[in-house]
C-alpha cells in the first residue's frame, strides 16, 4: 500500500485537520508501532503500521459529511469544560466528527461537521479563499463612508482586512447587512464592524463555499451528497 505522511493519515482517520494533527505529533502524543514520533515528515504504511494517539490505537473510519444549521447558545467544539452543549451533540452519529472552522456561541447558521481532515483543510486553509456569506444586524445604520472603508480594507490585528462584498437585503434598512468574506479568523465579521464603532447584535452564516442552508431550521442537519462534497473539494482546484 502507498505510504502516507503521518499528519495526513491522522486527518483521514478523523482525528483533526492536518495542521492540528501536526501539533499532536510535535507534542509527542502520537506513536507508530509503539514508539513516539515527533518528526512531521514521517510516513507510514496504513496496512502494516499501528498508529496511536494518546495511547489509543486508531481505526480508520469511513468519511461522513454533515451540514448543520447551528442555533444560538451552542458551542462550536467537540467538548466543553463548562458543560455547554456542543454542535457535535446535535448530530446523531457514531463517528468521531468535528466542526469545520467555528461559529461563535451566539452566532447561527451554516456549519459543516466531518471526520475528514483533508476536507476540513480544503475549506479552511486561507490559500483556498473559500467564500463565506454572513447576515449581520447592527446597532446602527452602516454609513456609505464606512461601507467603502470595509470594502477597501482596514488594518485589523496588524493585517490588512476587508469584505469582498457588502449588500443590504432590505431596501433602506442599513442596519441589516450581508457581507461576503474569504476570512476564517475568529470573530472576524464582528471585529471588522467593531473596529469602526458598530456592535453586531445578531450574526448568521448564510453560505459557505456556495452551499446554503436550504430548508433546514435551527438545530436541524443533513448529510451532504457526493455531488456537494465534490463541488466543495473542487473549490481548491479552481483557485
Amino acid at each position: 500500500m502507498e505510504q502516507l505522511r503521518l499528519n495526513k493519515y491522522l486527518a483521514s482517520a478523523g482525528i483533526a485537520s492536518r495542521r492540528k494533527s501536526e501539533e499532536f505529533i510535535l507534542q509527542g502524543r502520537v506513536s507508530v508501532n509503539g514508539k513516539v514520533v515527533t518528526e512531521l515528515g514521517r510516513k507510514i504504511d496504513p496496512s502494516k503500521d499501528t498508529v496511536s494517539v494518546d495511547g489509543e490505537t486508531l481505526k480508520k473510519e469511513a468519511n461522513v459529511y454533515f451540514m448543520l444549521y447551528k442555533p444560538r447558545g451552542v458551542i462550536t467544539s467537540t467538548k466543553d469544560d463548562k458543560n455547554r452543549r456542543t454542535v457535535v451533540e446535535l448530530i446523531n452519529t457514531d463517528r468521531s466528527i468535528f466542526p469545520v472552522g467555528r461559529l461563535d456561541y451566539n452566532t447561527t447558521g451554516l456549519l459543516f461537521l466531518t471526520n475528514d481532515g483533508d476536507f476540513a483543510n480544503i475549506l479552511t486553509h486561507p490559500s483556498n479563499k473559500i467564500e463565506r456569506e454572513y447576515l449581520a444586524t447592527l446597532d446602527k445604520p452602516l454609513t456609505k463612508e464606512d461601507r467603502e472603508r470595509l470594502l477597501k480594507g482596514i488594518i485589523l490585528e496588524r493585517k490588512r482586512s476587508r469584505f469582498q462584498k457588502i449588500e443590504f437585503p432590505e431596501p433602506k434598512n442599513f442596519k441589516k447587512v450581508k457581507v461576503t468574506t474569504i476570512e476564517g479568523r475568529n470573530h472576524f465579521v464582528k471585529n471588522m464592524f467593531d473596529s469602526l464603532g458598530y456592535f453586531v447584535k445578531k450574526l448568521k452564516r448564510e453560505s459557505f463555499g456556495g452551499m446554503t442552508l436550504g430548508i433546514l431550521n435551527p438545530g436541524e442537519y443533513r448529510m451532504l451528497t457526493d455531488a456537494e462534497i465534490n463541488k466543495l473539494i473542487k473549490k481548491k482546484k479552481s483557485k
